[in-house]
């Protein structure tokens, strides 16, 4: 089972990504109705996103790299 930060980070990563294309494909590269602040403001928040969500990722990699297993001492 993939644990819950390495999860939530894919997640991140996946939602951003799907935002951006929305907004280049759907709303930059489309003639409509003029582009809102807050359109921006989401935009840029999912490449933030994106950069929260691969940390998110490679520390829970480098967590679970650098985990030892507990060894029991015999008396």
């Amino acid at each position: 089972m993939i644990d819950r930060q390495k999860f939530i980070g894919w997640i991140l990563i996946i939602a951003s990504v799907a935002y951006i294309v929305y907004f280049l494909k759907g709303r930059l590269l489309i003639a409509g109705p003029p582009l809102e602040k807050k359109e921006w403001f989401y935009f840029v928040s999912s490449l933030g996103g994106i950069v929260l969500g691969t940390i998110n990722v490679r520390m829970a990699a480098m967590r679970e790299k650098n985990h030892k297993p507990r060894r029991l001492i015999k008396d």
